[in-house]
């Protein structure tokens, strides 16, 4: 996933280890809401889940994009624990989901105390951090099953299926699992995360964040034609509702991201070194774009091309995620789709609107193309979403 140098890690590889990285990849996103497409996490292996508390206060405080760079903080974390080892992951906008082997067990745990360490110091946020056995998940009746959507020859991305996902999250909002923070000064390695695009506005008419859950006695054969007919009404969309322009997200210098971005990354070391590092990455970058000049390997338009192509705007993790750029019309569509099947009685769903979509980062290198960028409404995005499911549920 990440360049080789990073690939081999320091344990002894097993077939438990390696069963994600020999997953096959998905090229089209509607196969996704088939359960025959995914995968069995092997019985060993571990859940790994993490939420922001009283994200939406943090919304209300407009501190969004701080609540994106703290969950996926998670990501960059286990990423550069495992040194860019191949592991299932998935971004929820105010938190995240993974899973690793038996093996990176203890690497992960290490990983999520510090994450939760950090965000309590850097920017006064509580998180929850969890490790959950996914036999644990089995003998209460929930599967973990997973498969790889590739979005680009250079990047994919975890869908979860089975309800395991879920039930360690909210096993873990039930207190069970939780892992304490690390001790005071712990730092996580968080290289590569960044947040230096401009928002995205949106080109349809607003930016719709999509949140939907399944119910438990829903039949899976019933939430997947579901799934099926919201993923058709996307598509219908322009560049089936992606967000981004087809020529990357748009940057302006200096970067509004650039001082969260250096809180987030100085590890030990000065804010205003960090700052100024990230001043000037972003400059140079902008006036590449600007002129289209090249510099050694690297071609910032093509570049900026990659990031939009390996966005991540929609997901499956035990409920289906959206970030679409959306006309009227589909709204109203993808509403009514969902209302009907809420009064059915197949399932929750909470819905957001905006007027910009937002990106936070995981950079290994710029010269590479396995970069990942994660996508979600700028004014609450799925936060604001999952609070709308939670007051349509009372």
């Amino acid at each position: 996933m990440l360049d080789t140098d990073r690939q081999t890690g320091m344990h002894n590889v097993t077939a438990g280890d390696t069963f994600y990285a020999k997953l096959p990849r998905i090229g089209a996103f509607e196969q996704l809401t088939r359960t025959t497409n995914y995968r069995a996490l092997p019985q060993d292996w571990w859940i790994g889940v993490a939420d922001i508390v009283d994200s939406t206060g943090l919304v209300q405080q407009g501190r969004y994009k701080t609540v994106n760079m703290v969950g996926a903080a998670v990501i960059s974390a286990l990423m550069n624990t495992l040194r860019g080892r191949p592991f299932p992951f998935v971004f929820g906008g105010d938190g995240a989901g993974f899973a690793v082997s038996a093996a990176d067990g203890d690497k992960a745990r290490d990983a999520l105390a510090k994450v939760a360490r950090w965000a309590e110091t850097e920017f006064n946020i509580q998180m929850r951090v969890a490790l959950v056995p996914v036999s644990d998940a089995l003998a209460h009746g929930k599967e973990v099953r997973v498969a790889r959507f590739q979005v680009s020859k250079g990047a994919d991305y975890a869908m979860f299926d089975g309800g395991g996902l879920l039930w360690a999250e909210e096993q873990m909002k039930a207190g069970e699992y939780i892992i304490s923070a690390a001790p005071a000064g712990s730092v996580p390695d968080l290289t590569g995360l960044s947040c230096r695009w401009s928002h995205m506005p949106a080109c349809n008419g607003t930016i719709l964040s999509v949140l939907v859950s399944p119910l438990p006695n829903a039949e899976p054969q019933e939430i997947a034609r579901i799934y099926g007919k919201i993923v058709s009404l996307a598509q219908g969309l322009a560049r089936g509702g992606h967000p981004s322009p087809a020529a990357g997200p748009g940057s302006g210098w200096p970067p509004k991201g650039a001082g969260l971005e250096a809180q987030a990354t100085k590890g030990t070391g000065p804010y205003l070194g960090a700052k100024a590092k990230a001043l000037f990455e972003s400059f140079v970058a902008w006036l590449l774009i600007r002129t289209g000049w090249k510099v050694g390997g690297f071609d910032a338009r093509r570049y900026a091309r990659i990031v939009g192509e390996n966005a991540d705007f929609r997901k499956l993790d035990d409920g289906l995620k959206m970030t679409l750029d959306c006309d009227p019309q589909t709204q109203s569509k993808i509403e009514a789709v969902l209302e009907d099947a809420a009064t059915s009685g197949l399932l929750r769903y909470g819905i957001a609107t905006q007027d910009e979509a937002m990106m936070t980062c995981i950079v290994p290198s710029i010269l590479t193309d396995d970069h990942v960028h994660f996508i979600d409404g700028a004014a609450g995005g799925y936060t604001l979403a999952a609070a709308r499911m939670k007051g349509r549920s009372v």
